[in-house]
């Protein structure tokens, strides 16, 4: 229903070589980190710089002109 709303998915484009060599987290389908069970596990460079693409992309996308 929240497509017919206007809602957009938006994910990173294989054009990120850290989705091709990352062993921690990120996907095409956005950011992802597992931090195990007691919290143990630090953000690895791969899912920082993954990150911080989503993020620009994110705000390039909401400065798109509205129809």
């Amino acid at each position: 229903p929240l497509l017919h709303h206007g809602m957009c998915f938006l994910g990173l484009p294989y054009t990120h070589n850290e989705l091709m060599s990352t062993q921690t987290g990120g996907t095409p389908y956005g950011v992802t980190h597992v931090s195990g069970v007691t919290n143990e596990l630090d953000l690895s460079e791969h899912e920082i710089s993954l990150a911080k693409a989503m993020g620009k992309r994110l705000a390039e996308f909401s400065l798109l002109k509205k129809n």
